[in-house]
């Protein structure tokens, strides 16, 4: 493997500064490249290879040092990414490879840029919940560490700890920091699974698991409370309590995944759709409080089933998210309004319906295939399938239940 140093060449004007360069050993053969900066040779330690601060030292001085340290620390490390994934490569190189690497910054990838690009790959290919998923975990990742691209020799576990830190005396609970490292571990994956870098596991000392949370559902009295109170007077907050109850009656259906719904999803009297976050495909029979629900309102102008994508020229992503704003903002009034003890929201709809279906004694493993739950990210126990007929008969139980 090619080694990299820092070296000092005197001025031959004892008086004048000497120059930084870099050196870079492979197979015996040297090769050098200036770094750009120049010091004293008093200010250089040779045998340490290291910037130092003479004692007495101006103040702009000792600022100018201790910028030439830091930019010399990165040069260092981004060499070191070069060569890293040189030698990942498998393929035969030269020292004067790894200086062209170094002298073309465009053949260079760190960590964000990499993440960014990536976000932007993810969206043009359709994944956007992906994507964004991933922009928020960045975006919080850049809060701590600025702006400037990070080598992904620089993602060591030191520095997610320092990050954990950051979130933790900035109030961010344990799930919300278990929720950025997970997404930020999954960029860094992609990027070794790419030949990137090499795998260093830099998040094996920070939290990724799942706490429990405080409880998100609400008994089968609370549903018929919001089922039947009188609305009539805020349309808003009865067009949201409308959403909330479909989520409920179709088996807890995220918000996303009742968005895009179609009309042409429904047919026969079976809802089917595909999960946005898993791709799952689940077949709900159609049952008369949906219906009462859908008709209540008029689509005829757009090819969605639900008023949640109302305009087909504007943009549907923005009109879900904007719908999902205003939904459980009435819904968090809706629930102080009949005094829940939990704010309510549409994911609340999703966690009653499993907990009503299991005080129904209604089996684990059929309340994880109605939901369509992944089983890679529940400790559910599963089946691997399951009659459609046994979880309609199930969802038939809880309705007429209400």
């Amino acid at each position: 493997m090619a080694t990299v140093k820092v070296k000092f060449r005197a001025s031959s004007t004892k008086t004048k500064e000497g120059a930084l360069y870099y050196q870079v050993i492979h197979n015996r053969l040297a090769r050098q490249i200036r770094s750009g900066y120049k010091l004293y040779p008093s200010e250089w330690d040779a045998e340490r290879s290291k910037v130092i601060l003479p004692s007495g030292i101006e103040e702009g001085r000792r600022y100018y040092l201790l910028s030439v340290k830091a930019a010399l620390d990165n040069g260092l490390a981004r060499f070191k990414e070069l060569i890293v994934r040189l030698e990942h490569g498998n393929m035969p190189y030269t020292a004067d490879k790894v200086l062209e690497l170094y002298a073309s910054p465009t053949e260079y990838v760190g960590f964000i840029t990499y993440a960014r690009k990536l976000i932007g790959e993810l969206k043009r290919i359709g994944k956007i919940c992906t994507s964004e998923t991933y922009r928020t975990a960045l975006n919080s990742f850049v809060r701590f560490h600025g702006e400037r691209d990070l080598l992904f020799e620089e993602m060591d576990s030191n520095r997610m700890v320092r990050y954990e830190t950051y979130l933790k005396e900035n109030d961010v609970c344990p799930n919300s920091t278990s929720y950025y490292m997970r997404n930020l571990r999954a960029i860094y994956n992609r990027a070794v699974e790419e030949g990137l870098t090499e795998q260093r596991h830099p998040f094996k000392h920070v939290y990724t698991g799942v706490d429990k949370t405080v409880k998100r559902a609400v008994p089968l009295k609370a549903i018929r409370r919001i089922r039947e109170a009188d609305l009539t007077l805020t349309p808003a907050m009865d067009y949201a309590r409308d959403l909330f109850l479909f989520s409920f009656y179709t088996r807890g259906m995220s918000f996303v995944d009742m968005a895009y719904l179609k009309k042409k999803d429904l047919q026969n009297g079976v809802l089917s759709y595909r999960r946005q976050k898993t791709g799952q495909q689940l077949f709900i029979k159609w049952e008369k409080p949906m219906q009462e629900i859908v008709d209540k309102y008029d689509t005829s102008d757009t090819s969605y089933l639900l008023p949640i994508i109302k305009d087909m020229k504007v943009d549907a992503r923005r009109q879900y998210k904007n719908a999902a704003h205003l939904v459980n903002d009435k819904l968090k009034k809706l629930g102080e309004r009949l005094g829940l003890d939990i704010p309510l929201t549409t994911y609340v709809a999703r966690h009653a319906w499993a907990s009503i279906a299991r005080s129904k004694n209604i089996p684990l493993p059929t309340i994880s295939e109605a939901m369509g739950h992944d089983s890679e990210n529940t400790t559910r126990i599963y089946l691997a399938s399951l009659d459609a007929s046994v979880v309609d008969k199930a969802n038939s139980l809880i309705l007429k239940s209400l």
